[in-house]
């Protein structure tokens, strides 16, 4: 995987796309800039201190001071629709490219972000198929962007992909996502299934690079054993050409679906990247702050 120089626009060749689809994910050592680093972590204090930049609270905010317990990582999803500096990441245009570049797309729509925080001693997060919690979705494929915001290591909990596994089939969601006791116990069932032994890959990377990874491909993460935070930034995209799923229904993102319409609302779902140069026009006035959450080109910025 490579960059180049112009304002750290990334690019993907053939071999990436190969081992994308050999093994279900590629690491690059650079996704982000790491000037952007201590921004993206002043937003993070910020949101899970429930100070929202734009007065949207998000979709999910799964962690809260006081409520939940010190040693569970923290999740926020969709920080964007709340702070503007979460969104000119996972919003930007190279990501959508690549996204689509991976999984032969002709243009990326961002589902959803997560914004994550494992603390010193964080518990682990249960190995999962992302797309096993996106049934909501016609087709439920994803290709996803980890952005690692601290340097990551195996020692820290690390993210860790098991490699081949999105060629495993579907096995469903697991049945406890943060802090489980086994974490690895549905990926053990579902590698037995397959007749395979599972290799886990962590991705040890410097802040700011991270790892592409596809909807089916099993991982997860364990405890932080250091005395560092491992923070990360993942931006979840699907399909510009998907649209919801006619019976099932998200509990959360169905939400957002019309009665008699399964196209999805850009305002939800924007398109971050298209191949004949589309991008939902909403996203650049939004990023600069040149228009509030909702706001029209013109309109004051929250």
């Amino acid at each position: 995987m490579t960059t180049v120089d112009d304002g750290w626009s990334l690019q993907l060749d053939n071999g990436d796309v190969g081992r994308f689809r050999a093994d279900g994910f590629v690491v690059a050592d650079r996704i982000i800039d790491p000037s952007t680093i201590p921004d993206l972590l002043a937003s993070y204090a910020d949101l899970f201190r429930g100070t929202f930049e734009t007065g949207l609270r998000p979709d999910e905010w799964n962690w809260m001071a006081g409520r939940d317990a010190p040693d569970l990582t923290r999740q926020i999803c969709n920080g964007w629709k709340s702070d503007r500096t979460i969104a000119a990441t996972v919003l930007r245009a190279d990501i959508g490219r690549a996204c689509a570049f991976l999984g032969g797309w002709p243009g990326t729509r961002l589902s959803q972000d997560n914004v994550l925080w494992k603390p010193p001693g964080g518990k682990a997060l249960g190995f999962h198929q992302d797309s096993s919690y996106e049934q909501w979705a016609d087709p439920p494929d994803w290709v996803s962007c980890w952005i690692a915001l601290d340097d990551t290591t195996v020692a820290g909990g690390t993210v860790e992909y098991v490699r081949g596994s999105h060629r495993w089939g579907a096995s469903g969601m697991i049945e406890q996502f943060h802090g489980p006791d086994d974490a690895d116990r549905e990926l053990r069932d579902a590698a037995r299934h397959a007749g395979v032994e599972a290799e886990r890959v962590p991705v040890e990377v410097p802040a700011g690079g991270g790892a592409f990874h596809a909807g089916w491909t099993w991982h997860g993460s364990d405890v932080n054993r250091t005395e560092v935070p491992r923070r990360a930034l993942v931006a979840h995209c699907m399909s510009s050409e998907t649209r919801f799923h006619p019976t099932v229904t998200g509990s959360i993102y169905s939400r957002y679906k019309r009665f008699g319409d399964l196209s999805m609302d850009e305002t939800h779902f924007p398109v971050i990247w298209h191949q004949n140069g589309y991008r939902s026009p909403f996203i650049d006035p939004y990023v600069a702050r040149q228009i509030g959450w909702g706001g029209a080109p013109g309109s004051p910025g929250r």
